[in-house]
């Protein structure tokens, strides 16, 4: 079974503005490790791509801001499927275990993943 990608919500509030430092080699880790695909790329003002996955989009800029500060909260359907598919992708140490988390009140299974470019991200399955 596939995981499908519900929401994305980014950390400092905008999952289509979230910083990287070369678009085009983090563009490869997306697609080729997350399953994501390219939905539009742009030159000006800056350097940027959409990139979309089941109901989500999330953007890549080149816009200077520090990427280990920044990330993206991504709600799944099935997160143990998520995590069985990126493992199969080839990332290892860029996962962290499947673990329970409480936030105001939801119980969610997640696991976090810190991307090359320093993005990091937490993907979660809601629990009741």
């Amino acid at each position: 079974m596939k995981a499908i990608f519900k929401n994305a919500w980014g950390y400092q509030g905008d999952a289509l503005n979230l910083p990287v430092a070369n678009v085009d080699d983090a563009r490869l880790f997306y697609e080729k490790h997350l399953g994501f695909t390219l939905e539009s790329a742009s030159d000006s003002p800056v350097k940027s791509v959409i990139l979309n996955r089941d109901e989500i989009r999330i953007g890549l800029v080149e816009n200077g801001g520090d990427p280990t500060q920044d990330g993206c909260a991504f709600e799944v359907e099935n997160v143990e499927a998520a995590y069985a598919e990126f493992k199969t992708a080839g990332l290892g140490k860029e996962l962290s275990d499947v673990k329970t988390e409480n936030n105001d009140g939801v119980e969610w299974k997640v696991f976090y993943i810190v991307a090359p470019d320093g993005l990091c991200y937490w993907v979660g399955e809601r629990q009741n």
